[in-house]
Protein backbone atom coordinates (compact mmCIF):
# COMPACT_ATOMS: atom_id res chain seq x y z
CA UNK A 1 0.00 0.00 0.00
CA UNK A 2 1.50 3.33 -1.07
CA UNK A 3 1.96 6.33 1.18
CA UNK A 4 -0.86 8.28 -0.48
CA UNK A 5 -3.23 5.35 0.02
CA UNK A 6 -2.18 5.03 3.66
CA UNK A 7 -2.76 8.73 4.23
CA UNK A 8 -6.13 8.85 2.46
CA UNK A 9 -7.47 5.68 4.05
CA UNK A 10 -6.39 6.85 7.52
CA UNK A 11 -8.36 10.09 7.00
CA UNK A 12 -11.43 8.16 5.83
CA UNK A 13 -11.15 5.73 8.74
CA UNK A 14 -11.06 8.68 11.15
CA UNK A 15 -14.18 10.22 9.59
CA UNK A 16 -15.97 6.87 9.73
CA UNK A 17 -15.06 6.55 13.43
CA UNK A 18 -15.80 10.17 14.40
CA UNK A 19 -19.25 10.27 12.79
CA UNK A 20 -20.14 6.54 12.90
CA UNK A 21 -20.62 6.59 9.13
CA UNK A 22 -20.50 2.80 8.70
CA UNK A 23 -22.39 0.78 11.29
CA UNK A 24 -23.16 -2.94 11.67
CA UNK A 25 -25.91 -4.03 9.31
CA UNK A 26 -25.71 -0.95 7.08
CA UNK A 27 -26.71 -1.28 3.44
CA UNK A 28 -25.02 1.59 1.62
CA UNK A 29 -25.34 2.97 -1.90
CA UNK A 30 -22.34 4.87 -3.26
CA UNK A 31 -23.07 7.51 -5.87
CA UNK A 32 -20.74 6.41 -8.69
CA UNK A 33 -20.06 9.24 -11.14
CA UNK A 34 -16.86 7.79 -12.53
CA UNK A 35 -14.85 10.78 -11.26
CA UNK A 36 -11.84 10.57 -8.99
CA UNK A 37 -13.75 11.20 -5.75
CA UNK A 38 -16.44 8.54 -6.09
CA UNK A 39 -13.93 6.08 -7.56
CA UNK A 40 -11.70 6.50 -4.51
CA UNK A 41 -14.73 6.01 -2.26
CA UNK A 42 -15.66 2.78 -4.03
CA UNK A 43 -12.06 1.57 -3.79
CA UNK A 44 -12.13 2.24 -0.04
CA UNK A 45 -15.44 0.44 0.51
CA UNK A 46 -14.27 -2.56 -1.49
CA UNK A 47 -11.09 -2.75 0.61
CA UNK A 48 -12.96 -2.23 3.88
CA UNK A 49 -15.39 -4.99 2.94
CA UNK A 50 -12.44 -7.41 3.05
CA UNK A 51 -11.70 -6.66 6.70
CA UNK A 52 -12.55 -9.41 9.14
CA UNK A 53 -15.03 -7.29 11.09
CA UNK A 54 -16.86 -5.96 8.01
CA UNK A 55 -20.61 -6.07 8.66
CA UNK A 56 -22.17 -4.00 5.89
CA UNK A 57 -23.21 -4.19 2.26
CA UNK A 58 -22.61 -1.65 -0.48
CA UNK A 59 -23.50 -1.01 -4.10
CA UNK A 60 -21.89 1.46 -6.49
CA UNK A 61 -24.82 3.02 -8.36
CA UNK A 62 -24.24 5.10 -11.49
CA UNK A 63 -27.01 7.41 -12.71
CA UNK A 64 -26.68 8.06 -16.44
CA UNK A 65 -28.26 11.49 -16.93
CA UNK A 66 -28.47 11.41 -20.71
CA UNK A 67 -26.30 14.52 -21.10
CA UNK A 68 -22.95 13.45 -19.65
CA UNK A 69 -20.59 10.70 -20.63
CA UNK A 70 -21.46 7.15 -19.62
CA UNK A 71 -19.35 5.31 -17.06
CA UNK A 72 -16.01 4.68 -18.74
CA UNK A 73 -15.09 1.02 -19.45
CA UNK A 74 -11.82 1.62 -17.62
CA UNK A 75 -13.71 2.61 -14.47
CA UNK A 76 -16.01 -0.41 -14.72
CA UNK A 77 -12.92 -2.60 -15.08
CA UNK A 78 -11.56 -1.15 -11.83
CA UNK A 79 -14.84 -1.88 -10.03
CA UNK A 80 -14.64 -5.49 -11.20
CA UNK A 81 -10.97 -5.72 -10.21
CA UNK A 82 -11.81 -4.47 -6.72
CA UNK A 83 -14.83 -6.75 -6.39
CA UNK A 84 -17.17 -3.78 -6.06
CA UNK A 85 -20.78 -4.51 -7.11
CA UNK A 86 -22.26 -1.82 -9.37
CA UNK A 87 -25.33 -0.98 -11.40
CA UNK A 88 -26.36 1.80 -13.79
CA UNK A 89 -29.71 3.54 -14.17
CA UNK A 90 -30.58 5.68 -17.18
CA UNK A 91 -32.67 8.84 -16.80
CA UNK A 92 -33.33 11.86 -19.03
CA UNK A 93 -32.76 15.04 -17.03
CA UNK A 94 -33.49 17.27 -20.04
CA UNK A 95 -36.94 15.72 -20.33
CA UNK A 96 -37.60 16.61 -16.68
CA UNK A 97 -36.58 20.24 -17.07
CA UNK A 98 -39.51 22.63 -16.71
CA UNK A 99 -40.29 24.94 -19.67
CA UNK A 100 -38.26 28.13 -19.62
CA UNK A 101 -35.67 26.75 -17.22
CA UNK A 102 -31.98 26.47 -18.09
CA UNK A 103 -30.11 23.21 -17.58
CA UNK A 104 -27.37 23.46 -14.95
CA UNK A 105 -25.24 21.30 -12.67
CA UNK A 106 -27.53 21.86 -9.67
CA UNK A 107 -30.62 20.60 -11.49
CA UNK A 108 -28.79 17.58 -12.86
CA UNK A 109 -27.31 16.65 -9.48
CA UNK A 110 -30.74 17.07 -7.84
CA UNK A 111 -32.29 14.63 -10.30
CA UNK A 112 -29.49 12.13 -9.83
CA UNK A 113 -29.79 12.43 -6.04
CA UNK A 114 -33.53 11.78 -6.34
CA UNK A 115 -32.82 8.57 -8.23
CA UNK A 116 -30.30 7.48 -5.60
CA UNK A 117 -32.91 8.08 -2.88
CA UNK A 118 -35.62 6.22 -4.78
CA UNK A 119 -33.38 3.24 -5.47
CA UNK A 120 -32.25 3.13 -1.84
CA UNK A 121 -35.82 3.09 -0.51
CA UNK A 122 -37.03 0.57 -3.09
CA UNK A 123 -34.19 -1.87 -2.41
CA UNK A 124 -33.77 -1.53 1.34
CA UNK A 125 -30.61 0.58 1.56
CA UNK A 126 -30.38 2.91 4.57
CA UNK A 127 -27.44 5.14 3.63
CA UNK A 128 -26.11 6.94 0.56
CA UNK A 129 -22.39 7.70 0.43
CA UNK A 130 -21.31 10.70 -1.62
CA UNK A 131 -17.78 11.66 -2.68
CA UNK A 132 -17.57 15.20 -1.30
CA UNK A 133 -14.11 15.84 0.12
CA UNK A 134 -12.81 18.38 2.63
CA UNK A 135 -12.23 21.11 0.04
CA UNK A 136 -15.81 20.70 -1.22
CA UNK A 137 -17.12 21.26 2.31
CA UNK A 138 -14.98 24.37 2.85
CA UNK A 139 -15.92 25.82 -0.54
CA UNK A 140 -19.60 25.25 0.25
CA UNK A 141 -19.10 26.96 3.61
CA UNK A 142 -17.75 30.08 1.87
CA UNK A 143 -20.46 29.99 -0.80
CA UNK A 144 -23.21 29.86 1.83
CA UNK A 145 -21.64 32.55 4.02
CA UNK A 146 -21.07 34.99 1.17
CA UNK A 147 -24.03 34.16 -1.03
CA UNK A 148 -26.78 33.14 1.38
CA UNK A 149 -25.68 34.66 4.70
CA UNK A 150 -25.78 31.22 6.30
CA UNK A 151 -23.15 29.42 8.35
CA UNK A 152 -23.77 25.99 6.80
CA UNK A 153 -22.04 23.42 4.66
CA UNK A 154 -22.45 19.76 3.66
CA UNK A 155 -22.34 17.72 6.90
CA UNK A 156 -20.46 14.42 7.10
CA UNK A 157 -23.69 12.72 8.19
CA UNK A 158 -27.20 13.94 7.44
CA UNK A 159 -30.50 12.21 8.13
CA UNK A 160 -33.33 13.21 5.82
CA UNK A 161 -36.49 14.38 7.55
CA UNK A 162 -38.84 13.02 4.86
CA UNK A 163 -37.05 9.79 3.96
CA UNK A 164 -35.62 6.84 5.95
CA UNK A 165 -32.22 7.54 4.41
CA UNK A 166 -28.99 9.08 5.69
CA UNK A 167 -26.38 10.77 3.53
CA UNK A 168 -22.78 10.16 4.55
CA UNK A 169 -19.59 11.80 3.29
CA UNK A 170 -16.63 9.59 4.27
CA UNK A 171 -14.14 11.80 2.37
CA UNK A 172 -14.91 14.84 4.57
CA UNK A 173 -11.40 14.85 6.09
CA UNK A 174 -9.57 14.10 2.84
CA UNK A 175 -7.76 16.89 0.97
CA UNK A 176 -8.45 17.03 -2.76
CA UNK A 177 -4.73 17.07 -3.54
CA UNK A 178 -4.35 13.70 -1.81
CA UNK A 179 -7.22 12.27 -3.84
CA UNK A 180 -5.59 13.52 -7.03
CA UNK A 181 -2.27 11.94 -6.04
CA UNK A 182 -3.87 8.57 -5.37
CA UNK A 183 -5.99 8.74 -8.53
CA UNK A 184 -2.86 9.37 -10.60
CA UNK A 185 -1.06 6.47 -8.91
CA UNK A 186 -3.98 4.12 -9.59
CA UNK A 187 -4.64 5.33 -13.14
CA UNK A 188 -8.13 6.81 -12.88
CA UNK A 189 -7.39 10.53 -12.72
CA UNK A 190 -9.11 12.61 -15.40
CA UNK A 191 -12.46 10.83 -15.67
CA UNK A 192 -15.26 13.27 -14.91
CA UNK A 193 -18.53 14.74 -16.20
CA UNK A 194 -18.19 15.87 -19.82
CA UNK A 195 -21.57 17.46 -20.53
CA UNK A 196 -22.05 20.83 -22.25
CA UNK A 197 -24.21 22.38 -19.51
CA UNK A 198 -21.64 22.84 -16.76
CA UNK A 199 -21.84 26.23 -15.07
CA UNK A 200 -20.03 25.98 -11.76
CA UNK A 201 -18.52 29.48 -11.81
CA UNK A 202 -19.72 30.12 -8.26
CA UNK A 203 -17.87 27.09 -6.93
CA UNK A 204 -14.76 27.95 -8.91
CA UNK A 205 -14.86 31.43 -7.36
CA UNK A 206 -15.20 29.89 -3.88
CA UNK A 207 -12.24 27.63 -4.67
CA UNK A 208 -10.11 30.65 -5.54
CA UNK A 209 -11.22 32.42 -2.36
CA UNK A 210 -10.35 29.37 -0.26
CA UNK A 211 -6.87 29.25 -1.75
CA UNK A 212 -6.38 32.97 -1.16
CA UNK A 213 -7.69 32.79 2.40
CA UNK A 214 -5.47 29.85 3.37
CA UNK A 215 -2.61 30.67 0.96
CA UNK A 216 -2.89 27.04 -0.07
CA UNK A 217 -1.69 25.90 3.35
CA UNK A 218 -3.07 22.49 4.31
CA UNK A 219 -2.80 23.17 8.03
CA UNK A 220 -5.00 26.25 7.69
CA UNK A 221 -7.57 24.28 5.70
CA UNK A 222 -7.55 21.60 8.37
CA UNK A 223 -8.04 24.29 11.03
CA UNK A 224 -11.01 25.66 9.09
CA UNK A 225 -12.55 22.20 9.03
CA UNK A 226 -11.87 21.64 12.73
CA UNK A 227 -13.41 25.01 13.59
CA UNK A 228 -16.77 23.72 12.38
CA UNK A 229 -16.70 21.27 15.30
CA UNK A 230 -15.46 23.84 17.83
CA UNK A 231 -18.16 26.50 17.71
CA UNK A 232 -18.44 28.71 20.79
CA UNK A 233 -21.83 30.50 20.61
CA UNK A 234 -20.79 32.78 23.48
CA UNK A 235 -18.66 34.78 21.07
CA UNK A 236 -21.09 34.85 18.18
CA UNK A 237 -23.89 37.39 17.63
Amino acid sequence: MGNSKNMVYAAIDKAVFDYKLIEPGDRIIIGASGGKDSTLLINYFADRKKRRDADFEFLALNIESGIGGVLAPEIKALYEKWGAPYESIKIDVLERLKPGRKMNCYWCSTQRRTELNNYAMEHGYNKIALGHHRDDLLETLLMNMLGAAKLTTMPPRLKYEKYPIEVIRPLCYVAEKDIIEKAKEDGYFGWTCTCNYQDNSERKHARRLLEQLTEGDETRKRHMMDSLKNIDPTYLP
